[in-house]
């Protein structure tokens, strides 16, 4: 986490995904593995590159958020990197 001011702090994270077994519709879909921090966007996006490439990773996200330290809540993802298998942007 790196400090953008003294309200907000910049979060950096990399979200891998797996996919789930088909319901009844026949569907697949996809869920949350790991949520991993880091202390800057390079980091995030490189870890990003490196789990999209193991074996049972269907994708994963790098991105950053601002949280306001007043209040707690967290802005929108800014994304850094997007690979593979990853959820629209409105199922985020």
């Amino acid at each position: 986490m790196t400090s953008s001011s003294e309200t907000t702090k910049t979060h950096y994270i990399c979200q891998t995904y797996v996919t789930t077994k088909a319901g009844r519709n026949g569907v697949e879909g996809l869920k949350i593995e790991k949520q991993l921090q880091y202390t800057s966007a390079a980091q995030a996006r490189e870890r990003a590159e490196r789990e999209a490439r193991a074996d049972g990773c269907a994708g994963a996200d790098a991105y950053e958020v601002e949280e306001d330290l007043n209040s707690g809540e967290v802005g929108p993802p800014n994304f850094l990197a997007r690979i593979g298998n990853v959820p629209e942007f409105d199922d985020f």
